[in-house]
Formats: structure tokens, sequence, C-alpha cells
């Protein structure tokens, strides 16, 4: 059996549940009210780490979990439909979360070398790396804040994640463009 034969059997457990039907009724309004950006290192998994259920957040990952161009374009998007769809519900709070620990950190001169021979951008390699996230995420947090394409009502916070002990720390506290 391969690893995708598991998890569709894993899927028809799923689908044999009630979860589908506590799925948020606005799909781009989560559950929790949370969009999380974070890293893809799979110790990073904001459902474990937030005590999630289906539904909660949505949860864009990326290379250190930076706040990257693809990011900023999902939340211009999620924050237009509210704007456009559900201009009097609530809005989301954003959780940028980078991690000890990361693996972006061995993204030395040799492995970015080696990415450029494939063809790639070691470029954004270097950019993206985190080495202590208490100095990454506040810049990742000051980008989500003077995003013009993000509505100045959501609130932007930042964390680091320990992935030793398993606490966050809160880097940012929350506040939105419209706190100045």
């Amino acid at each position: 059996m391969g690893r995708m034969d598991d998890l569709l059997q894993r899927n028809v457990r799923f689908a044999a549940t009630d979860a589908v039907d506590r799925a948020p009724k606005i799909p781009f309004i989560p559950n929790r009210q949370l969009f999380v950006i974070t890293c893809l290192d799979p110790r990073v998994d904001p459902a474990f780490i937030f005590d999630l259920s289906f539904g909660d957040a949505i949860v864009s990952r990326s290379l250190g979990g930076r706040v990257t161009p693809a990011a900023i374009l999902d939340l211009a998007w999620i924050s237009y439909l509210h704007e456009i769809k559900a201009p009097d519900a609530d809005w989301f709070d954003i959780a940028v979360v980078h991690h000890t620990d990361c693996g972006m950190g061995f993204a030395d001169a040799e492995l970015r070398r080696g990415f450029r021979e494939r063809g790639l951008d070691d470029a954004a390699l270097a950019d993206n790396a985190v080495f202590d996230p208490t100095q990454t995420v506040p810049v990742d947090v000051e980008k989500l804040l003077n995003t013009p394409q993000v509505s100045p009502k959501i609130r932007v916070s930042g964390y680091a994640y320990d992935v030793k002990t398993g606490k966050l720390a809160t880097v940012v506290p929350p506040r939105s463009r419209d706190d100045g």
C-alpha cells in the first residue's frame, strides 16, 4: 500500500464523520476568523499549535513562514471577498508564525549555489532565511500592515514557535493599520 492509499482510507473515515457540517458557512470567513502564515516545516502545524478544528482557520504556508507575494495575493483576495460579500461580518486576524530551528537556516552558500544550478532563485533562499524568529517576525508583520491590498481593519500579530518546547511567544501583539 502506498502513502496515498493510506491517506485515501483516512479520507473515507473523515467523510463518514459530521466534520463537513462544521465547516464555515461563508468559505472565506473561518470559524475562528484566523488566517495563519507559517512555515512548510511539518513540525509547525497550526492545527496542533493552536488546537484548531476543521474550518477554524485559513492557513498559508511558505518557506520560513515568510510573507511572500503569494501570501499577499491570498490575503488580498480574502480581504476583497470579505469587503464585497460580507461587509458586516467581523474582520479576521492574521497570525505570522516563524519558528526556531528553521530549515531555511541551512540555506548556506553551497545549498544556494545548488539551488541556482537547478535554475531557481537562490536569492529567495537568503531573503527568506529565518535564523531568529524574533528578528524576522516583525519584518513580516510590518510588510502586511503596509500592504495596501489588505484591508486596514485586519489585525496582524506575530509569534515565535519553539519546536523543542511547543511554546508560542508573542513577538508582535495584534494591531491593525487603522490602529495607527
